[in-house]
């Protein structure tokens, strides 16, 4: 038994034969008085088999880390990559194309939440961390997060924008993507999407930017629209930027800190 364990194991057979005749010598059990000769011989292949198992352990365990040591350092090499991607640093032959889909759902804004003091935690990490105070950070996510309209609602090609003023809705068709540098020289990608029907207060054109630049669902966006698709482009200090309606304040607040 203890043999087939180890030739199982993928041990080679001239090591599995060299255990096995080193250790029936070594463990052979001596006759006790009334013991029978096979009760001798299967005390005896009972030892050698408790080694057996053992020598499996010992001589696979190397085998295992090497398999695994590949698994792990490829994992870290993927999540630099997608943190490079983020910052803004990326090759044009990473980007795909993305469809209305990624940013299904209903949607909320952050920008209620800076004005109420929900998100001061978030200003003062940054200020810690940062070249600027926190109040000069709520400052800047002030003129970037302003926006009247506090909730989003993307259902197939429909998209309605909610506002104190009320709701206007389009349906909205895949016009392309625009790759953007910035003053750092890292880069952006907006996602265009053009209204083929719905309420004349929708706007002709909406633009997301996610920190992504191939299809994936979306855990945030900034969302830009207008009816002068060219002018959106140029619009980098206001970006309006929605969540999930179902998180919490303090869901929200911990999203930002892991970013």
């Amino acid at each position: 038994m203890g043999l087939r364990c180890l030739l199982e194991a993928g041990i080679s057979s001239r090591i599995c034969y060299k255990i096995t005749y080193q250790y029936a010598t070594r463990l052979k059990t001596r006759r006790q008085p009334g013991m029978k000769e096979q009760d001798m011989r299967k005390h005896s292949m009972t030892r050698i088999g408790a080694f057996a198992s053992l020598a499996i352990l010992a001589l696979a365990a190397p085998a295992v880390a090497q398999q695994k040591a590949p698994h792990d350092h490829g994992h870290a090499h993927a999540h630099a990559a997608d943190d490079a991607v983020y910052k803004g640093y990326f090759e044009d032959s990473q980007i795909a194309a993305r469809a209305l889909s990624d940013w299904e759902g209903d949607w909320q804004s952050v920008y209620p939440l800076l004005m109420g003091g929900a998100l001061d935690p978030v200003m003062q990490h940054k200020a810690e961390h940062g070249e600027k105070t926190a109040a000069d950070y709520r400052a800047y996510y002030e003129t970037g997060y302003r926006t009247d309209v506090d909730r989003i609602e993307i259902h197939g090609d429909k998209v309605s924008f909610h506002s104190a003023a009320g709701t206007v809705s389009g349906s909205y068709a895949d016009d392309g993507y625009e790759i953007l540098t910035y003053e750092k020289g890292n880069r952006g990608v907006r996602y265009v999407f053009r209204k083929v029907a719905g309420d004349a207060g929708a706007p002709a054109f909406i633009q997301f930017s996610d920190h992504a630049i191939a299809p994936v669902k979306a855990g945030h966006y900034h969302l830009y629209w207008g009816n002068d698709r060219a002018a959106l482009l140029e619009e980098l200090t206001n970006w309006p930027t929605y969540y999930p309606a179902d998180l919490t304040e303090s869901q929200i607040v911990a999203e930002m800190l892991a970013h």
